[in-house]
């Protein structure tokens, strides 16, 4: 032992020295590369992320700007008409391009598909974290789950083939083409998001939270509404807006189901475009690159990555309200 160091045997709450324990001195860190490594590694996967969102924001951006150096971003935003198809030529003044209707078309299968979703998902959730056992749990979440996994161009083809033939002479539906069924075939296809990530957070609930409930006199109900489902809020908003954004950003179900004509309605019996399927439509055919209609792509692609930029931050703002530590 050098001169001078100081040796305990002892706890350091005990009086010995805090960064030294039998002769070892704790204060010594030594070089791990291991470690080093793997840091290096996750910090490169932090600033990746970063870098891809940098990419995705500024190859839009540039586009964006000569879209709006000949459109008026009023017009775009308030217009009532879109044309920005492949017919007529390919010059600024002989289209309408007033987003409007796409974002209507959106809006209104997106809330066609939350009004099935919330609910069976919750439902859902509730069931198999207060009601299920074990057994029963480990059977249904992973089959639950599976819808999430069936390739969207499927589910868009149920919708047109199977749940449009069904609703069409019960609703006198006017075409084959329409939001409704669009819109119901994605909620069913959101609801394992929705029951999967809200079941997760109402197991997390702490048990003594229930048990205090139950040793009050209350029922599983009122527990699970009461207790329960509050604690786990923040999980739960953060489940249905993960829902909104997927919804939104669907693309295969709209453009099989919903129809091709940007028409501003808000009949969900009738057809309209959203703004993934106009995407999906004009990104596969043969717009010229430098074409007024090759420009619009990333105008509408930007309002739409606005608007889920939004919803994420709705997200944060409200999971961080509700958020409680246990």
């Amino acid at each position: 032992m050098s001169p001078g160091q100081i040796t305990t045997g002892g706890p350091p709450s005990a009086g010995g020295h805090p960064a030294l324990w039998d002769g070892v001195d704790l204060s010594r860190r030594g070089s791990r590369v291991g470690e080093r490594i793997i840091r290096a590694f996750l910090i490169g996967a932090a600033f990746l992320s970063i870098a891809v969102t940098v990419g995705i924001v500024v190859s839009l951006l540039v586009p964006m700007l000569t879209f709006f150096t000949h459109v008026d971003v009023l017009e775009f935003l308030t217009g009532t008409e879109w044309t920005a198809a492949f017919g007529g030529k390919f010059v600024w003044d002989d289209k309408e391009w007033g987003v409007l209707p796409l974002v209507v078309g959106t809006l209104m299968t997106t809330l066609i598909a939350l009004v099935v979703a919330v609910p069976l998902g919750l439902g859902a959730a509730v069931y198999l974290s207060e009601y299920a056992g074990s057994r029963v749990r480990r059977f249904m979440k992973p089959i639950l789950e599976v819808l999430a996994g069936i390739p969207t161009v499927v589910y868009g083809f149920l919708a047109l083939t199977i749940v449009t033939p069904i609703l069409k002479p019960l609703l006198d539906i006017p075409g084959l083409y329409n939001m409704l069924s669009a819109g119901l075939v994605m909620g069913f296809m959101i609801v394992p998001t929705v029951a999967s990530l809200s079941e997760d957070a109402m197991s997390a609930v702490p048990l003594s939270l229930r048990q205090g409930s139950y040793a009050l006199g209350a029922n599983r109900m009122k527990t699970t509404l009461r207790v329960v489902f509050p604690a786990a809020l923040s999980g739960i908003v953060a489940a249905i807006v993960l829902g909104i954004s997927r919804a939104v950003g669907e693309t295969m179900i709209m453009a099989v189901a919903a129809g091709n004509r940007a028409t501003l309605t808000f009949d969900p019996r009738e057809g309209a475009q959203t703004m993934t399927g106009f995407i999906a439509q004009i990104a596969s055919g043969d717009a010229p690159q430098g074409s007024p209609v090759y420009y619009s792509l990333f105008a509408v692609g930007g309002l739409l990555f606005a608007m889920t930029l939004v919803i994420n931050l709705i997200s944060i703002r409200l999971v961080r309200r509700y958020r409680q530590a246990y």
